[in-house]
């Protein structure tokens, strides 16, 4: 996937329509994917140069350090390249507004586009216990269905707390254990079963099944979705 440097729009020569075709051809790459219901990494990869972008933008004195600078002195004794600044406040600065500018409003465009596709995904998806959940519910497993149900991928999983600005976060982290072919004696239970047979680590697992009549791509939207939706579900049965 075509992807843009963190400082894109400050690098080389800034021109507002060469920045502005940069900025189109990433974008009708992302488009590309979205097409296809390919989420990730392309959403948070947009994700992250929007916020980046405007960070700039509200962060004058910060956009400035990012410009190239030029060798104005060398102090051998010190090994110190003291640097001056190229830009200031002037028409490139000028020109550098007006690329930032439109660079959020298509991004913010082409992101409400990903948000409208991860929503509808999460919508589709049907998340139940798997017999009776423990009241240590941090770790487990879940089964995935995409699409067909004679097909079900069974994921270990395990949530952490993490705190950023003083709040707390719940993240997952995630590991593929086998594919399991669904049939009227191979139940939901009966693997459940079977995997705290041959998985003695986690002898009163929590186990969660993930469904959905449609088919997504696994990887790109189905398991990232369906992993955050897992997280929603759990805090909000744990509240």
């Amino acid at each position: 996937m075509k992807t843009l440097s963190h400082t894109w729009f400050a690098e080389g020569y800034i021109d507002f329509e060469l920045k502005k075709y940069t900025l189109l051809a990433y974008l009708q790459e992302i488009h590309k994917e979205f097409t296809q219901n390919k989420l990730y990494p392309q959403l948070s990869d947009i994700i992250f140069h929007h916020n980046n972008i405007l960070h700039f933008k509200h962060n004058k004195e910060m956009l400035q350090d990012q410009f190239p600078k030029k060798f104005t002195h060398v102090n051998m004794d010190k090994l110190q390249l003291l640097y001056e600044k190229i830009v200031e406040d002037d028409e490139m600065m000028k020109e550098l507004e007006d690329i930032i500018q439109y660079a959020v409003n298509r991004m913010s465009a082409t992101i409400q586009d990903g948000a409208g596709i991860y929503e509808f995904v999460e919508e589709k998806l049907n998340i139940l216990p798997v017999g009776i959940i423990p009241l240590e519910n941090n770790e487990g497993y879940f089964f995935l269905c995409n699409g067909s149900y004679h097909q079900t991928n069974v994921y270990q999983y395990r949530l952490s707390i993490f705190e950023k600005h003083d709040e707390k976060y719940r993240s997952i982290k995630t590991s593929f254990i086998a594919q399991w072919r669904r049939t009227i004696v191979n139940t939901y239970e009966n693997i459940k079963t079977e995997l705290i047979r041959i998985k003695t680590d986690l002898p009163n697992p929590a186990v969660y099944s993930i469904e959905t009549d449609l088919s997504f791509p696994l990887e790109e939207t189905l398991l990232p979705v369906a992993k955050r939706t897992l997280v929603k579900y759990i805090t909000a049965n744990a509240a």
